[in-house]
């Protein structure tokens, strides 16, 4: 049974740092009851598994609306990223202080591109 949007009202955060800081900071930082967060920070040591489990993870639960992802992380995953089809959560790839956004690796926005034959 698919989720109402009154229970998915949740963002979700795969980023460095200093992404995930500020997201926290900004109050979208959550626990559930058991234990579960809605974030991943994500560092050089970070193996890929651990990414790509939180991304499974995140793009599964049913309180999650958006999911938001460093785009220099989505290229780790990248065949994750780019198989991932659901309209929820939303899944936006964005630019980190260190990594400014590159259009050409975004998958969402190619889909949108190729949708409008450009």
């Amino acid at each position: 049974m698919a989720a109402t949007s009154q229970e998915r009202n949740l963002l979700a955060v795969i980023g460095d740092e200093d992404t995930v800081t500020g997201m926290l900071l900004a109050g979208i930082g959550n626990v559930s009851q058991n234990q579960k967060k809605n974030f991943l920070v994500v560092d050089a040591k970070t193996h890929i598994p651990v990414i790509e489990a939180a991304f499974e993870e995140f793009t599964q639960r049913k309180d999650i609306a958006i999911l938001l992802i460093n785009q220099h992380v989505a290229e780790k995953i990248r065949p994750m990223v780019d198989k991932y089809q659901e309209p929820f959560p939303a899944l936006l790839e964005i630019p980190s202080k260190d990594h400014p956004y590159d259009p050409s690796k975004d998958s969402i926005l190619k889909r949108v591109q190729k949708l409008f034959g450009e």
